[in-house]
């Protein structure tokens, strides 16, 4: 079967949003058609949308946060676990490739944030910066709205998490430094495996390995809190290097980790599966029965509670190699709560610059 190179998904699944299953035509693509450009390839587009609010309710007890924030919906990086797959269709679009190829993004982001900070209502709480898709995906580099939004919130001085796969971070050290100073961000590096051969199938379009082990190092030797997400777990890919990625980004200064097993929910599980036989053909079968194994006997697995961890034996495994893990490598070391009472709305609206 042919593989398309660069993207995670290997087709498009339908919309359960949409009645019939019919093409979705934006304005990037009818301009493209007028140019004689053929607008089913594998080339990214991108189409600004103009959000009312930027800030996400997190409603899920699993999470523990209060708010998320996404200034990109859709994300070029083509994981292809991601559980944010799914909500691309609200916006009439595939889970499949259209998630990876069709990228919209927040210009208003940071005027939104700054504004639903200043409002007489508001009081500082968690937020997750992302906690959808990526706020360093490459686009990033280009349009930097996550680095006016963290303008933002070190002028309020707003505590912020953040996770990440892309070393585009480090663009924004001299902020994070500043933010570090008063403790108002932690971040959080998602490494799922050591190998870059499996980085290239499974993430195909993240930063490399190496270069996100040296962001947790840099970001470590600059006093920046780094937690490091082994996520997700994927039975035969990944979870043998447990104890091994545990132990290297302790080296490197990582002060915790964490993780969660793979859920394959809605449009996911016919993604993940098409995907798995073309890139695991000897062991696909092997694959999915071990992540049933997780989930009740069930690829999907909506339940708060279980749906992060799983259950079963294979999953009490990977809970076992995780306790050893921190108690070899990461003894008494954690991320140290964030401070709020430095928020402070009044601030000038003049921008720093930097």
């Amino acid at each position: 079967m042919d593989f398309i190179k660069g993207r995670g998904a290997q087709h498009n699944t339908h919309n359960r949003f949409l009645q019939h299953q019919h093409q979705v035509v934006d304005d990037f693509l009818n301009y493209c058609a007028t140019e004689n450009e053929a607008s089913d390839n594998n080339k990214t587009s991108y189409l600004e949308i103009y959000p009312k609010t930027i800030l996400n309710k997190v409603e899920s007890p699993d999470i523990g946060l209060a708010y998320s924030m996404n200034p990109y919906q859709g994300c070029e990086h083509g994981c292809i676990y991601c559980y944010a797959r799914n909500t691309h269709e609200y916006w009439g679009y595939s889970a499949g490739l259209d998630f990876e190829r069709k990228i919209l993004y927040k210009s208003n982001a940071p005027e939104l944030l700054e504004k639903k900070l200043r409002s007489r209502n508001w009081q500082p709480q968690t937020i997750m910066f992302s906690g959808n898709t990526d706020c360093y995906q490459p686009i990033e580099n280009k349009l930097e709205i996550t680095r006016k939004m963290l303008q933002v919130l070190l002028k309020l001085k707003h505590p912020v998490s953040m996770i990440t796969k892309n070393a585009l971070i480090l663009r924004d050290l001299d902020i994070l430094k500043e933010m570090t100073l008063m403790n108002l961000v932690n971040v959080s590096i998602s490494i799922t495996s050591l190998s870059e051969e499996t980085r290239r199938v499974l993430e195909p379009r993240t930063a490399t390995i190496k270069k996100r082990l040296e962001t947790v190092e840099i970001l470590a030797e600059n006093g920046i809190p780094v937690n490091v997400m082994m996520a997700p777990i994927i039975p035969a890919i990944n979870n043998h290097e447990i104890l091994s990625l545990v132990k290297k980004v302790s080296e490197l200064g990582a002060s915790s980790v964490g993780y969660t097993v793979v859920r394959l929910n809605g449009a996911i599980g016919e993604i993940f599966t098409q995907w798995v036989k073309k890139a695991y053909p000897d062991r696909a079968d092997k694959i999915l029965h071990q992540i049933e194994d997780c989930h009740n006997g069930s690829l999907n697995d909506s339940r708060y509670g279980t749906r992060i961890k799983g259950e079963g034996k294979f999953a009490e495994q990977i809970a076992t190699q995780f306790k050893l893990a921190r108690k070899l490598y990461l003894r008494d070391k954690h991320l140290q709560s964030l401070d709020f009472t430095k928020f402070d709305k009044h601030q000038s609206n003049q921008t720093k610059l930097f």
